[in-house]
């Protein structure tokens, strides 16, 4: 997988969603670098990471980044995670809680058939399917954005959307509709923030409530007039936010 490390200090890991990759976290990079050891990684099927094929099992995604940090030698991390990439972490949290020192949940949930999102996960599917991604893809990013397609990130956000293909964007939709950690929440021990973009039409505001109520030891940040990327729309907010949850009480290595 496709990895960028800079800065110094504890581990920070971010795993990115669907359609997406590691350089959708360049704000965060630039910004957080001098407080921590950065961490991005391309999940299989993304980014730099598209000439192989996405997995089909959130469980699977866990495991290769899990693989990835073995691999460069990171042991602890703290560990954020956007949209399936929060998904994602929640199952680092559950498969390697030793690992996680603080997780940081963003615009994420527990209910991977995402109820109320602005089509459901099947209607997308079969929507591919029958017509190819290029329109899906176009009208599922633009949905990210207050603003829509005159948000100035939309523009790269919809190059990493193109280089997706066909395979991978059907097996994500079938990884996050088959799985959830509902069940799973109260088994969750690392400190945890929830973060979410108060107009978020993937992740109704059901998803980052259930992951409040039911997490031990979480804080919840909601950030106002934002949708799902709330780290590109209000960049300085999205990361001082992140820099005051590790920072709090005594920060952790």
């Amino acid at each position: 997988m496709g990895c960028i490390r800079i800065g110094k200090g504890a581990a920070l890991v971010f795993v990115h969603g669907f359609l997406s990759g590691l350089s959708y976290w360049e704000k965060q990079i630039e910004g957080l670098s001098n407080h921590f050891e950065v961490i991005a990684i391309d999940l299989p099927g993304y980014g730099g990471e598209t000439e192989v094929t996405g997995c089909n099992k959130v469980a699977d995604f866990a495991d290769a980044v899990l693989a990835r940090l073995d691999a460069i030698g990171v042991s602890s991390f703290h560990l954020v995670g956007h949209s399936m990439g929060g998904m994602i972490a929640q199952e680092i949290a559950l498969k390697a809680p030793q690992r996680v020192n603080r997780l940081i949940l963003y615009g994420t949930g527990p209910i991977g058939s995402l109820p109320g999102r602005f089509e459901p996960l099947e209607t997308s599917r079969v929507k591919v399917l029958q017509d190819g991604t290029g329109e899906a893809k176009a009208y599922t990013v633009e949905s990210w954005f207050v603003k829509g397609r005159q948000d100035p990130n939309y523009p790269a956000g919809m190059e990493l959307a193109r280089q997706v293909s066909l395979q991978s964007y059907v097996n994500a939709l079938q990884a996050m509709n088959d799985w959830s950690s509902v069940e799973r929440l109260d088994q969750i021990s690392a400190p945890t923030l929830v973060v979410w973009g108060d107009k978020d039409q993937s992740y109704i505001w059901l998803q980052p409530h259930t992951l409040w109520e039911n997490i031990d030891n979480t804080d919840l940040a909601v950030l106002p007039g934002c949708s799902h990327n709330a780290h590109l729309e209000k960049p300085e907010l999205f990361n001082q936010i992140v820099r005051d949850f590790l920072s709090k009480d005594k920060p952790l290595t």
